[in-house]
């Protein structure tokens, strides 16, 4: 079983909100859309090329 490593994060609400949508349009909590944001962008970079 891997290691799990446990965070807070502090999202402002429209951000969260914003999140939560597209998590329910994609059958996930909160959490398991940011782990699967997180894991695409690590994956491919420049999927998310806006970052300074």
């Amino acid at each position: 079983m891997e290691e799990e490593k446990r965070i807070t994060v502090r999202l402002l609400t429209e951000l969260y909100e914003h999140l939560a949508a597209q998590a329910k349009r994609d059958h996930r909590n909160a959490n398991s859309e940011i782990v699967h944001f997180l894991e695409v962008t690590l994956a491919d970079p420049s999927a998310y090329s806006d970052s300074p």
